[in-house]
C-alpha cells in the first residue's frame, strides 16, 4: 500500500510536468515571429524551431520509456526534469537559430523523459479504481498548459522577450525535481536485470524520423522518400523485435493485447483527426472574420477549457463504467463535432463556431482520460513506462499526421499562394474538405474504439 504522502507528491509532481511541456510546445509557436525577426532567418528553418522539438520527443518516447522500466521511473523522470530545464536556459541564452534548434532537440529529449514515465509514475503510485481519476487531472493539465501557452506566451514575448518564454520553466522545473527529490522516496522498476535492446531502439528511432521527417515535407515529392524509408524502418523493427529476449517495444502488445491495440490506434486517428482543427480555424477567424490575434485566441480558447474541466469527470467516469464505452461516446461527439464544422461558411456567427469548439472539447475530455486509462490498465506493472511511451508516441504522431493532410488539402485547393479576399471561396472549399476528412477518419476511430473490447482492471 502507497503511502498517502506520496501518493499527493506524485500527483503533483506529474501534473505540474504534464503542464509545463505541452505549454513550451504552444508558448514557443506564438514567439516565433519575434524569434525570426531577431536571427533573421527564414520560414523552413523557423519552422524547424517547432519541428525539432516534437521530433526529438517522438523518437525518444519509447526508448525511455524502456529505460525507466529497467532502471526506475522516478529516475528517468528527474532527469528528464533536469534536461528539460537546463535546455530551457540554453534556448534562452540562444545566440543564433542552429544553436536555439539544438538545444530544442536536447528540450525534446527532457520532455521525451518526463511524458514516457510522468503517466506510468501515476499508474505505478495508484490503485486501479483510483487510476481514471488522476489520469483525467494528469490530462486536465496538459489542455491547460495548450490553453496558457498563446495567452502566456503572447503576453511575455510582447512585454518581456521572447527568451523569458523559455526562462519560465526555469522556477517549475525547479520545484517539480525539489518536491520529487524530498517527498517521493520510493522507486519503480519491475523489469530491473532486463537488458536494453539497444538495436532495436536505434532501428525504431530511425523509422520515427524518417516518418516525421516525411510528414513534416508535405506536399512536397521529396517527402515520398523519408517517409517510405521510415516505414521500412519500423516494418524491420517489428521483425527484430519479435526474436529480441529483451525487445525495446515488446511486439506481443500489439498482437495478443486487443485493448491496447485498439485503444492506441483509436488515440492515434484521434489526434490525427483533430490537431489541425485549431489551426483551420484560426486562420478562419484572422482571415475571413478579420479577427486580431488575440481575439481569434480568445475564441479558440473554448475547446481546451472545456477538455480541461471535464477531464477529471471523464476520468473519474472510467474508474465506475468500462473506457470502452465513455471514449467511444467522446470520439462520436468529436466526429460530430468536425461534421458541423464542414457546414462553416463566410458568414457564419461567433456563436456557431464557440459552440462546436465547445462540444469538440467536451467530446475530446470524454475520449481521451478514459482512453489513457484503458491503455495504462490493459498492460502489466513491467510494461508501464513503454505503455506511457506509446500514449506519447500516439499523440505527436497524429498530431504531424493531420498538419500533413491540412498541408496537403492547402495545396491541391490553393496551391502557393497567400490566403487573400480574392482567393476566400477557394480557402472556405479547402477548409471544409478538410473537416469532412477529419470527421471521417474520427468516424474510423469510433470503431476501433468499440471494437477494443472490455478492461481487465489488475
Amino acid at each position: 500500500m502507497v503511502d498517502v504522502g506520496i501518493k499527493r507528491a506524485a500527483l503533483i509532481v506529474a501534473t505540474l510536468s504534464a503542464f509545463m511541456t505541452p505549454f513550451m510546445g504552444s508558448a514557443v509557436n506564438i514567439a516565433l515571429p519575434s524569434i525570426a525577426g531577431d536571427f533573421q532567418i527564414d520560414a523552413v528553418l523557423l519552422s524547424w524551431i517547432a519541428t525539432s522539438y516534437l521530433l526529438a520527443s517522438a523518437v525518444f518516447l519509447v526508448p525511455f520509456g524502456r529505460l525507466a522500466d529497467i532502471h526506475g521511473r522516478k529516475r528517468v523522470f528527474a532527469w528528464g526534469i533536469v534536461v528539460f530545464t537546463l535546455s530551457s536556459l540554453l534556448c534562452a541564452l540562444s545566440s543564433s537559430a542552429s544553436f536555439l534548434i539544438a538545444s530544442r532537440i536536447i528540450q525534446g529529449a527532457g520532455s521525451a523523459m518526463i511524458f514516457a514515465t510522468g503517466m506510468a509514475i501515476l499508474t505505478s503510485v495508484f490503485p486501479p479504481h483510483e487510476r481514471g481519476r488522476v489520469l483525467g487531472i494528469n490530462v486536465a493539465a496538459v489542455y491547460t498548459g495548450l490553453s496558457l501557452g498563446p495567452v502566456l506566451g503572447g503576453f511575455l514575448t510582447q512585454h518581456v522577450t521572447w527568451r523569458s518564454v523559455f526562462l519560465f520553466n526555469l522556477p517549475m522545473g525547479v520545484a517539480i525535481l525539489f518536491l520529487l527529490l524530498w517527498k517521493v522516496d520510493r522507486e519503480w522498476a519491475e523489469a530491473k536485470g532486463e537488458a536494453f535492446d539497444w538495436a532495436g531502439a536505434l532501428i525504431y528511432m530511425a523509422g520515427i524520423i524518417g516518418i516525421m521527417y516525411g510528414i513534416s515535407l508535405v506536399p512536397a515529392k521529396t517527402c515520398l522518400w523519408p517517409i517510405l524509408f521510415g516505414v521500412l524502418a519500423l516494418s524491420g523493427f517489428v521483425l527484430f523485435e519479435t526474436k529480441a529476449k529483451h525487445p525495446v517495444f515488446p511486439i506481443s502488445l500489439f498482437s495478443s493485447n486487443r485493448v491496447f491495440t485498439f485503444s492506441s490506434l483509436a488515440a492515434l486517428i484521434h489526434y490525427s483527426a483533430t490537431f489541425a482543427v485549431t489551426f483551420l480555424l484560426s486562420l478562419y477567424l484572422q482571415n475571413i472574420k478579420g479577427y486580431g490575434p488575440q481575439q481569434a485566441g480568445l475564441v479558440l480558447i473554448f475547446q481546451p477549457l472545456v477538455m480541461a474541466a471535464f477531464s477529471p469527470l471523464a476520468g473519474r467516469l472510467s474508474d465506475r463504467i468500462e473506457p470502452r464505452i465513455v471514449s467511444s461516446a467522446g470520439i462520436g461527439i468529436t466526429t460530430l463535432g468536425l461534421l458541423l464544422l464542414t457546414f462553416l461558411q463566410q458568414d457564419s456567427t461567433t456563436l456557431f463556431i464557440v459552440t462546436v469548439l465547445m462540444l469538440l472539447g467536451f467530446g475530446f475530455a470524454l475520449f481521451s482520460s478514459p482512453n489513457v486509462n484503458a491503455i495504462m490498465g490493459s498492460v502489466e506493472k513491467k510494461f508501464y513506462g513503454i505503455a506511457s511511451g506509446a500514449v506519447g508516441t500516439m499523440r505527436l504522431l497524429g498530431m504531424m499526421t493531420s498538419m500533413g493532410i491540412a498541408t496537403v488539402i492547402f495545396a491541391l485547393f490553393l496551391g502557393r499562394i497567400q490566403i487573400s479576399p480574392a482567393n476566400y471561396p477557394l480557402f472556405m472549399q479547402a477548409i471544409k474538405a478538410a473537416f469532412l476528412i477529419f470527421s471521417g477518419l474520427c468516424l474510423g476511430g469510433t470503431f476501433a474504439s468499440l471494437v477494443r473490447g472490455k478492461l481487465h482492471q489488475k
